[in-house]
């Protein structure tokens, strides 16, 4: 009736654990010299490489969205089907409020981000 009493793990199972152990160890160690290695990049060029990459980011999936709201508005109005014509003005409207993201906030980010770096 020893239902609770834990099993021994096998020798097999004991080396995959140390095998495991010794890779993460490992892993994490070269992880921390990569971390060291971009320590070497000037954070003024990479916040504006961010932003740019992040406003296009942004702009180009609220372009996505906006015209699959808009194909989407087309069906509805063609089939006259109210949920097609909603589901279209949402997925428009969602596209074009990224876009503005992408265009005024990203900016602002980058602006605080450099004038925190600098300070």
């Amino acid at each position: 009736m020893n239902l609770n009493k834990p099993k021994k793990l096998s020798s097999r199972n004991r080396n995959a654990k140390k095998v495991i152990l010794a890779v993460t160890a490992v892993s994490v160690v070269i992880a921390m010299s990569c971390v060291t290695a971009f320590a070497a990049v000037s954070t003024t060029d990479f916040i504006n490489k961010t932003s740019t990459v992040l406003t296009a980011v942004i702009s180009l999936i609220g372009a996505g969205l906006g015209v699959w709201g808009v194909v989407n508005l087309i069906e509805g109005y063609g089939n006259d089907n109210p949920g097609a014509k909603s589901q279209g003005m949402k997925q428009l409207m969602a596209g074009i409020a990224l876009i503005a993201v992408g265009v005024l906030i990203v900016p602002v980010l980058k602006n605080m981000m450099s004038s925190a770096m600098t300070s």
